[in-house]
């Protein structure tokens, strides 16, 4: 054996107490670290022919990187829609990489019954029945990947082929309607061979983000019986908005569609009494993405897809190396996602739904959701802001007040100043053609003292336009 590792291998716990030293120093140091900062540069490092061992490693990466990542796991980096890591999710997380499972295959290990149980725990969570089968899957652009390959296949089915066999030839073209559909909705079309331009958006409710059901029909009437997807939204990415997911069941039972919810992080809404009737009718559709490095707060990278249909999901991704056997009536994951080896992402999961249960999670969403209101409070009676849209949930979304001619640029400038001063970070957006900010709150140690102080940090960042 190399006598570097052999070194590192003779001395792995003093390997783990280091790391947990430097994991313990970050998290202290986290309510007052960078929450993001502008990238720098280093010039590479070449590759040693002689190992430096662990020490003086983890030495280069102190010097080099630690202090320059972002403070994305802290309360006040509000962009995009980032969780953090409960301890126990952490801590999950390290024996992840502990046991170094890989939990496709079957036979060998209780890693994939660790995940179905944690699959189990989640449905009940979302309010889904058992009919919903499921899996761990990187994101949620994968479990939408998923879940409309599932679509596709069920539609080929329609037309008397097998995608997954014989793929989309001489097929008619396939049409996917949603009122506003995810970015990673047309990345998945993209990789699937449906194609982005498959997407016809349908006209949403005014001043809303939620699907017109009228405007839903008449474009499910014009298809003239040829069957199609929609895609329906349980939490929109600007605002929050969630299509009646009931009412387009039900036309579903009409029209006959393939019904896939992207509920990336409105799925959590159901833990919460005063918004579960938000995802009513979820347990109701073919295919459901949840994200679970967003509200759920698990490391990265961790979601799941839930389906009715595992028999199709089989069909799309079997593997049928003669090593992995065949599916069997309960199939390995090998069979149900695009990786054929991929660590066992349930376990942070398991550990922080056991540790803190229904109850924390339903505090969690709440004091997030009061946070938002707060936040969309102080903007709506302020004289440099103004709300885009009611906070319906988890995220404020706002504009800068200014000429329209010139807000993309003012916007840009501000958001670059507040990254710089370190206290909290923000996301641009674009709604109903305004420039504007998203400030989206699902981080477990975001408390009301955090608003105050992203709100300081939002009047300092304008402080150069305003002399």
């Amino acid at each position: 054996m190399d006598p570097t590792l052999q070194h590192d291998a003779e001395h792995i716990e003093h390997i783990l107490h280091e790391v947990a030293r430097e994991a313990s120093r970050v998290l202290t140091a986290l309510p007052g670290r960078p929450v993001a900062q502008r990238p720098g540069t280093a010039k590479p490092l070449a590759l040693p022919d002689q190992g430096l061992g662990f020490q003086a490693t983890l030495d280069h990466f102190r010097t080099r990187y630690a202090d320059a990542l972002s403070g994305s796991a802290g309360p006040r980096y509000l962009g995009f829609v980032t969780g953090g890591a409960t301890p126990a999710a952490l801590a999950g997380d390290w024996l992840v990489s502990t046991f170094d499972q890989n939990v496709a295959p079957s036979g060998e290990s209780a890693a994939p019954l660790l995940e179905r149980e944690t699959l189990a725990l989640l449905r009940t969570l979302f309010g889904l029945s058992e009919a919903h089968s499921g899996s761990f899957v990187t994101g949620a652009t994968m479990s939408n990947f998923v879940g409309l390959a599932l679509a596709r296949q069920w539609w080929a089915h329609q037309h008397g082929r097998d995608a997954a066999q014989e793929g989309l030839s001489g097929l008619p073209p396939l049409r996917v309607l949603s009122g506003a559909p995810h970015s990673s909705v047309y990345k998945a079309l993209s990789m699937l061979g449906i194609g982005r331009s498959s997407v016809e958006v349908v006209p949403v409710l005014p001043g809303r983000e939620a699907v017109d059901l009228a405007a839903l029909e008449e474009r499910l009437m014009a298809q003239g019986g040829e069957l199609c997807v929609v895609v329906a939204n349980a939490g929109t990415v600007n605002t929050v908005d969630f299509d009646d997911l009931s009412a387009i069941a039900a036309l579903r039972e009409r029209y006959g569609f393939w019904l896939h919810v992207d509920a990336a992080f409105g799925a959590f809404a159901a833990c919460s009494p005063e918004f579960r009737h938000l995802t009513a009718g979820l347990d109701l559709a073919d295919s459901v993405t949840v994200d679970a490095h967003k509200w759920l707060n698990v490391p990265y990278d961790a979601a799941m897809q839930f389906t009715r249909h595992p028999e199709l999901q089989v069909q799309v991704f079997q593997n049928s190396a003669a090593y992995l056997g065949l599916p069997t009536a309960e199939p390995d994951f090998v069979h149900l996602t695009p990786e054929n080896s991929r660590r066992l992402r349930a376990l942070p999961a398991w550990f922080s739904l056991l540790a803190y249960g229904a109850a924390g999670y339903r505090e969690i969403v709440e004091r997030n959701v009061a946070c938002a209101r707060d936040l969309g409070g102080r903007v709506a009676t302020s004289p440099q802001f103004r709300l885009l849209a009611p906070v319906r949930l988890n995220v404020a979304c706002f504009a800068l007040q200014g000429e329209e001619g010139n807000l993309a640029e003012v916007t840009a400038a501000f958001l670059a100043r507040l990254r710089d001063d370190g206290r909290a970070f923000l996301t641009p957006t674009v709604y109903e053609g305004t420039p504007g900010v998203r400030a989206a709150f699902s981080n477990w140690r975001t408390t009301p003292a955090d608003v105050e102080v992203v709100w300081r940090a939002m009047g300092d960042a304008l402080a150069p336009q305003s002399t």
